[in-house]
């Protein structure tokens, strides 16, 4: 694997592991393009606080240690500092501020909210409405247009419950909207190793239709995702099944 741009740190609180050990790890696993894609804070402007995502207080840690682990490694792997954050309009102004000035490489897209999570829906739990699922892929499209993001994070987390001809309706503009931007679509390794509900048959059977490219991540939420050769031959072997050519790296990211 040339390249993974989806790994987390202990900071976002449901991951384990010392930055350093994540780069070891991708290191012994072959990596050589190692991008960092914590969750991203957001300034909620009612004081709220997640639990799910890093703390504001955390960002300045965050940049320091990578940009020192990047010098550092800089003979053994390519680091580049990222995030992952969901697209929601009312918020990205005062994320802007946030991170204005940091050394930001990249951002992925993760949609797991889309509105403030203090009062929306989470699209990993079962989604019933229609009405979600056109949002979901309305912000993911608006999102990706506004330049911000890199890629989608496993696009097919929303856990849609409705029909069939529904979902395929949404998700097919969605696919061919990415296609038409060359933006490939995530193989997550995360919810292969699982046994989550992504990545979807369901899914993956419309972008092989489409003939939409495919990027895998690892979504690392401890070091060893990063040198387990049998999940990203799995996902190798998921992109076959489905025909979909993988993207070995980012453009402006190699």
């Amino acid at each position: 694997m040339f390249a993974n741009y989806h790994t987390h740190t202990c900071r976002c609180g449901h991951a384990q592991g010392e930055d350093r050990e994540f780069v070891e790890h991708a290191i012994a696993g072959g990596i050589k393009v190692l991008g960092f894609a914590d969750h991203c804070p957001w300034v909620f402007d009612n004081g709220y606080v997640s639990d799910i995502r890093m703390k504001l207080s955390e960002v300045e840690g965050y940049f320091r240690s990578l940009t020192d682990l990047k010098k550092e490694y800089s003979d053994d792997i390519r680091i580049y500092i990222g995030f992952e954050a969901e697209y929601i309009p009312q918020l990205i102004e005062a994320q802007d501020r946030l991170l204005a000035d940091y050394p930001l490489d990249y951002m992925i897209m993760g949609q797991h909210f889309n509105d403030p999570e203090y009062e929306g829906d989470y699209m990993g739990a079962p989604v019933f409405r229609e009405s979600l699922l056109i949002q979901y892929v309305d912000r993911i499209i608006e999102g990706m247009e506004s330049g911000r993001y890199r890629y989608v994070a496993h696009p097919d987390l929303i856990r849609y419950m409705g029909g069939d001809e529904e979902y395929e309706k949404h998700m097919t503009r969605l696919c061919e909207y990415l296609k038409v931007k060359d933006i490939p679509v995530e193989i997550n390794l995360l919810g292969m190793a699982g046994g989550r509900h992504y990545p979807s048959d369901r899914f993956f059977s419309i972008a092989q239709k489409i003939g939409n490219k495919a990027i895998i991540g690892c979504d690392a939420h401890i070091p060893g995702a990063l040198c387990d050769s049998a999940a990203i031959k799995r996902g190798r072997e998921f992109a076959d099944r489905y025909g979909l050519e993988i993207v070995e790296s980012l453009h402006g990211l190699e």
